[in-house]
């Protein structure tokens, strides 16, 4: 037995090792395996063996120390838990013997979590539900959590859609603040406002959409004069019914956006106001912010104002309904409309024509890529993936609204506080391997700065249809920067301008919303709530979260439509392509599929600056937009990723191949 002296020289000891030992904090990260890795702050990698991952969850932050381990290769120990990020997650409902787990679904989480008798909610064997960390497993190993929702079980009618809400923490209900806010306003509200505003009622604006949409936010109308037109874009106007920092603008502002999900969106603004009070109805009178420009003949845009104003709708028209009346196809629901409707609209389609050819000399177009739309059935599964057509009708609201977001842009841009759209052009670590393309498949172009907005629009514009050997556009545009979010004025490069914005969809999107606010505040002094940086931020990652919920559900509804293939060839293009295989991206439905090296013959090597994977020994090529022939060959669950067997190269491929 150690006595006083030695139980205090062992304390010390202790003492002194802690006080003398090297932490490194970093974030966990985690792997397919049992083991995983801390990313330490200072730029390393260093490896967690499966007995120290045990300890942690991914996306943790944690202090290591760093030891020898097998084979003399370096090691982490986890010495302390700093921050933890993982709060909720979901699983599946797992009871073996008397003991109950939760399987997490989360990538990373590769063990079952244990959960106590009083946190289990009733739940049953292979439930999925929706859990939150209750104890957490740095301490010996062994976490716990508690059940906060029971989803349902696998097959159940919306459970896609439920399990993506609860993933992405996603609200499908309004807190009781919203609904009290939002259910105490009606039609008065509109009055009350309406003797400050512009009265344009007898104006014959009308919407353009899709026969289903309710939540119309923009209506237009056009008039020539001696120089070109005056285009005009009444935007609803949620602003002026929803009180600064009030409970239905910081919930809008947590959405940050609508998010339509196949079957059934989910709303940024709650119904009442997004589809009733302020949706531009046809024949009802609806508040609206203005925006007159002058679209000049050649397609320049001129001087423009902003105006409130109260606005009655003409009509609720259709794509297919507009694009008819352009291409002068005449039918009942056309000769129904006012001759000041079908006037506007013919307006409309020439000043649209002209901003469009402004655009393609000055700016950058975007490609009209094939698009396709889910149908779902009574289960809410897909019956049917049909092609969603782009035409005239939509060309003409698409130019529109992009006048109108520049004049935003160009406003904001003038005043002390802005929100803004920023596009950098290439990624900055694809830079070299895109001045190495250009090198060698489009010498011509190898000379532009293409690190600087003119030069980037010049690469965009003289690659347009270039005949080379590799697609050398569309290798580029698979190299882009994800546009940011700025509160100050910068280029936006994918779409050639120097500054852009948008304030035409304040009913779906938080960022128009607050454009909205700014644009009020300069003009009328209204009050607004400022974005700072912190701010700016987390609307951000609430957008690019939106769009990976909804990527996430449509690719688990697009898979197990795949199912219901066949063993029939289908065939496709490569749409994508990575050092383990390529996607293909099928003609008859827009399905996208992997197609792995490990099913090919021989051995490919992946070529950074083409995109291609090369045969080692044959010199067989898949590159971009190479047509192929596949085979529906199933569908990685975990991943949620259709998997195709390549059947034969098409006659194109082979020339590609032999050239």
């Amino acid at each position: 037995m150690l006595n006083a002296d030695a139980l205090s020289q062992l304390r010390q000891l202790k003492s002194d090792i802690e006080e003398h030992k090297v932490v490194y904090p970093g974030t966990v990260k985690a792997t397919n395996g049992r083991f995983g890795f801390v990313a330490l702050d200072d730029g390393r990698d260093v490896f967690l063996p499966p007995e120290e991952m045990q300890k942690v969850l991914p996306g943790d932050r944690v202090n290591i120390t760093e030891q020898d381990g097998d084979k003399g290769k370096t090691q982490g120990v986890v010495d302390e838990l700093l921050q933890s990020r993982l709060d909720t997650f979901v699983g599946r409902y797992i009871i073996r013997g008397k003991g109950h787990f939760v399987a997490p679904e989360t990538p990373g989480i590769n063990r079952w979590i244990f959960i106590p008798p009083k946190e289990r909610q009733n739940a049953e064997p292979d439930d999925y539900i929706y859990c939150q960390i209750h104890r957490h497993p740095i301490k010996d190993g062994k976490g716990q959590a508690r059940i906060l929702k029971v989803i349902g079980k696998a097959g159940d009618a919306g459970i896609e859609r439920a399990l993506t809400l609860a993933t992405f923490d996603l609200p499908d209900t309004w807190p009781e603040a919203v609904v009290t806010q939002t259910e105490a306003l009606d039609e008065s509200a509109i009055e009350a406002h309406r003797s400050e505003r512009e009265d344009r009622t007898d104006q014959p604006y009308v919407t353009i959409d899709s026969p289903g949409t309710q939540d119309m936010d923009d209506a237009l109308l056009a008039e020539p004069n001696p120089t070109g037109w005056t285009l005009s874009i009444a935007i609803a106007d949620p602003t002026a019914l929803i009180e600064p920092g009030s409970p239905a603008e910081e919930e809008a502002f947590r959405r940050a956006t609508a998010i339509y999900f196949p079957g059934e969106p989910l709303p940024m603004l709650p119904d009442s106001l997004s589809t009733r009070l302020c949706s531009l109805m046809s024949q009802v009178d609806r508040l609206a912010l203005v925006c007159d420009l002058q679209v000049n003949n050649d397609g320049s845009l001129g001087d423009y104002s902003f105006h409130r104003a109260v606005i009655r709708s003409q009509g609720k028209l259709s794509y297919e309904l507009v694009s008819n009346l352009i291409e002068g196809r005449v039918d009942d629901d056309i000769k129904a409309l006012p001759d000041a409707v079908t006037n506007s609209l013919d307006q409309l389609h020439q000043a649209a024509t002209a901003l469009r050819k402004w655009r393609a000399e000055h700016a950058l177009l975007g490609g009209d890529r094939p698009e396709f739309r889910l149908r779902l059935d009574e289960n809410r599964r897909v019956r049917q993936i049909e092609p969603a057509v782009q035409n005239e009708a939509h060309r003409l609201v698409e130019e529109c609204m992009v006048a109108a977001n520049r004049c935003a842009a160009d406003f904001l841009g003038k005043q002390s506080r802005g929100l803004f759209i920023q596009h950098p052009g290439l990624r900055s670590d694809r830079v070299d391997n895109i001045k190495a393309l250009l090198e060698g498949f489009a010498p011509q172009c190898s000379s532009l700065d293409i690190g600087q907005a003119e030069g980037f629009r010049e690469l965009m514009k003289q690659t347009e249809g270039l005949e080379a050997e590799v697609p050398v556009k569309t290798i580029i545009s698979r190299q882009l920067a994800r546009a940011e979010l700025s509160l100050k004025p910068g280029a936006h490069q994918g779409m050639g301008l120097s500054a852009y914005t948008t304030f035409t969809s304040p009913l779906r999107k938080y960022t128009d919303f607050h454009v909205h606010r700014l644009i009020k505040s300069a003009l009328w002094d209204t009050p607004v709530k400022d974005l700072d940086d912190d701010r700016l931020e987390i609307l951000q990652r609430a957008q690019l979260q939106a769009r990976q919920a909804a990527n996430s559900l449509e690719s688990w509804l697009r898979s197990d439509f795949a199912r219901t293939l066949g063993e029939g060839h289908l065939t496709g293009t490569i749409s994508r392509t990575t050092p383990a295989g390529f996607f293909v991206r099928l003609d008859c439905n827009g399905l996208e599929g992997f197609v792995s090296c490990k099913t090919l013959d021989g051995k490919f090597s992946f070529d950074p600056v083409t995109l291609r994977l090369v045969h080692n020994k044959n010199g067989r090529i898949f590159q971009l937009e190479q047509p192929v022939t596949v085979s529906f060959a199933g569908v990685d669950d975990e991943r949620k990723q259709i998997l195709f067997n390549l059947v034969e190269a098409s006659a194109e491929a082979d020339n590609g191949d032999e050239a």
